[in-house]
């Protein structure tokens, strides 16, 4: 019996994906929950597993290409389907339900006497069928029906766009991200004259004309997926929070030291490993309770200050970034701050995380420390209002009461939006994170 894969909902608010890659090819053999293939929508990178064991009989939709959830992207032929006729013969059987509503037809057809009007009615009841499918994508904007995500909807009213004057060529006309980003990276603030790509992958659009990138030897390479999302995301955040910089440097030669002693035996007893993350979450969650503006979003004209500390941590991919999110991290004692960051850090390089764990983040860390680098200036992930930088842990000398010591440092640094922070909380709120890594009390085991 064939067996329909169809693209699935990762999300309450995602409403179609894109195939970024088959992992089995039409004619393997595969094993139910076996990955199957990988998708990116909005909001995460999954793999897809195989909802019956099988063989894959035909791919429907091609890597790279974009569909509505629903849509069926392959099919599994059962083990118990015999491989010429029986697929011809088992597909009339998974269809004898909807026959079943064909078999009244022929009655129809025995009564041409009647008015013709009477046969109509019945067939106009399957075209309302489709889009009622497709209803989810349809919300109310300005009084008219228009399909699009929360996301593009926030996006819009950010920039003071009127969505039904924005060309939707997602599917079925839905406003998709690409489009409303091409209409806040439009001159004028207006509607993009055609169903152009974003400005992120359009260089003409950004006004830089192609021939001053197309010159002498070079190889063009298509964005994927994720990098193109990656991008819009970016140029969104730049073009709407006006970013400052604080810098500060704390003395972390205790935290150090207890690292050094303890991560053994922490390994030991907690199945995961120590790393520095769990200090500075930590550090982090108590300046964010001590200065709340900073554990904050911006909605129009009004601050949303959160009550949780949902705290995303940037995790680099071979293939792109992704902010998985350790929620109600002020719940968490030490121990459950080291197993969460490490949990999705893992199956976030295994594509295992679900959108929720990538959403709802009320602050952010990066780490690009752990690459060597002295210190950095990130750009904020929207829609929080900061994010912290962490460089990497170094020993160097320092001057401590009138005299010169080598010290484990590190440079922190403070993206944040000027509209809800000033410099003044800023440097306080850093004060807060430098005074905790330096004065560390909490017990680890």
């Amino acid at each position: 019996m064939a067996v329909d894969v169809i693209m699935p909902q990762m999300g309450e608010s995602i409403f179609e994906g894109t195939i970024t890659k088959w992992l089995k090819k039409p004619g393997d053999k595969i094993e139910r929950d076996e990955p199957l293939f990988e998708i990116s929508t909005d909001k995460v990178d999954a793999e897809i597993p195989a909802p019956a064991a099988g063989v894959l009989k035909e791919i429907k939709v091609t890597e790279g290409q974009t569909v509505p959830i629903q849509t069926v992207v392959a099919v599994i032929d059962a083990p118990g389907a015999v491989a010429g006729a029986a697929a011809p013969a088992s597909a009339p059987k998974v269809e004898t339900a909807k026959p079943a509503a064909a078999a009244p037809a022929p009655a129809a057809k025995r009564e041409p006497a009647k008015p013709a009007a009477a046969a109509p009615p019945p067939k106009p009841a399957p075209a309302p069928a489709a889009p009622a499918a497709a209803e989810p994508h349809r919300v109310g904007g300005n009084g008219d029906k228009i399909r699009s995500s929360p996301l593009v909807r926030r996006i819009a009213r950010e920039h003071q766009i009127d969505l039904s004057q924005v060309p939707g060529t997602g599917a079925g006309g839905r406003v998709s991200k690409r489009d409303i980003m091409a209409a806040v990276a439009a001159p004028s603030a207006a509607p993009p004259l055609a169903p152009v790509p974003s400005a992120v992958r359009e260089p003409a659009a950004a006004g830089i004309p192609r021939e001053k990138m197309y010159f002498g030897h070079y190889e063009v390479q298509p964005m994927s997926t994720m990098r193109q999302k990656i991008a819009e995301h970016m140029v969104l955040s730049k073009s709407t929070s006006p970013h400052v910089y604080s810098i500060e440097e704390a003395n972390v030669s205790e935290i150090v030291g207890l690292r050094a002693r303890t991560k053994e035996k922490f390994e030991a007893q907690s199945g995961t490993k120590l790393t520095f993350m769990p200090f500075f979450i930590r550090a982090a969650v108590e300046a964010l309770r001590a200065f709340p503006t900073v554990n904050a979003s911006v909605d129009g004209t009004n601050i949303v200050l959160h009550k949780e500390c949902n705290i995303g941590i940037a995790v680099a991919l071979d293939w792109g970034l992704i902010v998985p999110v350790i929620k109600n991290a002020e719940e968490k004692n030490f121990y459950g701050l080291a197993r969460a960051v490490n949990d999705l850090a893992e199956r976030a390089r295994a594509k295992k995380l679900k959108p929720e764990e990538v959403a709802d983040s009320t602050f952010s860390i990066t780490n690009p420390g752990v690459f060597g680098g002295l210190m950095g200036l990130p750009v904020i992930n929207q829609p929080n209002v900061a994010i912290l930088g962490l460089g990497t842990i170094e020993r160097r000398p320092v001057v401590i009461d009138d005299a010169i010591g080598i010290r484990s440092m590190v440079y922190l640094t403070l993206s944040y939006d000027h509209r809800v922070v000033d410099g003044a909380i800023a440097h306080q709120f850093m004060g807060h994170i430098k005074h905790t890594l330096e004065n560390w009390t909490e017990p680890i085991l």
